[in-house]
């Protein structure tokens, strides 16, 4: 059998990390995380082989990545994980006047399962103010059981998330508590209470900004498939705005499904 780290496909796809978003996403944004009104707000990502090419505009930082693969030649460099996230974010969101949030880049970076407390007043909230990290290989083998993606379809072209902002304080508390019971989830191995936390997270979402699964863009009936595996499967969210992947959680197969590998660090 040949070395999978230099089959043609490895070549192709490049040795950069992809990451998944999992709850609380969009705590990492200043607007969302200045009205928090119990901070610091977490969200989770975690890092994943890059043994597949997600879709473009998918939720998963295909586009981060690009930038990654061009400066770094293909290679994250022997750096800290801080340094290359903050390096990352500047290059990516030079000039820009909606810069992407930060988790983007900590995800392809940071290794395991981590977990991103977000606070405004720290870093005025576009960094973290902690990031808590799990590499545990058992931890990383259980994820990877449980977790199913279902591809949907990319956002479309002059999609926007961002038309309707409702801001509401209590609905981002509990956006940023989404987060913090994920990983509190994932790092005790609990299913059904990671499935909760996706299922939260998707509430907060439609809640605060409903573009993100309601849009006159968006062909499908976001919510419908949403809540048809919420109520079939422990739990389930989009990997992004405006669809992607639906990530199911699930102790079962899930038909039609895939799963992914999660890189921990190196001992």
């Amino acid at each position: 059998m040949k070395n999978q780290a230099r089959s043609p496909v490895a070549k192709l796809l490049g040795s950069i990390p992809n990451r998944l978003q999992l709850a609380g996403g969009w705590i990492d944004q200043p607007f969302v995380s200045q009205h928090n009104p119990k901070p610091p707000g977490s969200m989770v990502v975690v890092q994943i082989k890059p043994d597949f090419r997600p879709m473009d505009r998918s939720g998963i930082a295909s586009g981060t990545r690009a930038i990654a693969m061009r400066i770094w030649k293909g290679r994250l460099p022997n750096r800290p994980p801080a340094d290359l996230a903050r390096e990352l974010y500047e290059v990516e969101n030079q000039g820009k006047a909606e810069p992407s949030g930060s988790q983007d880049m900590i995800g392809l970076v940071y290794p395991g399962v981590n977990r991103l407390d977000y606070d405004y007043n720290i870093h005025g909230g576009v960094f973290p103010s902690h990031i808590e990290s799990c590499n545990r290989a058992k931890v990383a083998r259980w994820l990877e059981k449980v977790l199913h993606l279902i591809p949907v379809e990319p956002r479309p072209e002059g999609y926007s998330p961002l038309g309707i902002k409702n801001l509401d304080p209590k609905w981002i508390a509990k956006l940023g508590q989404s987060g913090q019971d994920c990983y509190h989830a994932i790092v005790n191995m609990d299913a059904n209470a990671l499935g909760a936390s996706l299922n939260l997270n998707m509430k907060c979402w439609e809640t605060l900004l409903p573009h993100v699964v309601r849009h006159p863009l968006l062909r499908l009936d976001l919510l419908a498939l949403l809540k048809a595996y919420q109520q079939q499967y422990l739990g389930a969210m989009y990997s992004g705005c405006g669809g992607g992947y639906l990530i199911v959680a699930s102790s079962e197969p899930v038909p039609g499904a895939f799963q992914v590998n999660v890189r921990v660090a190196a001992k």
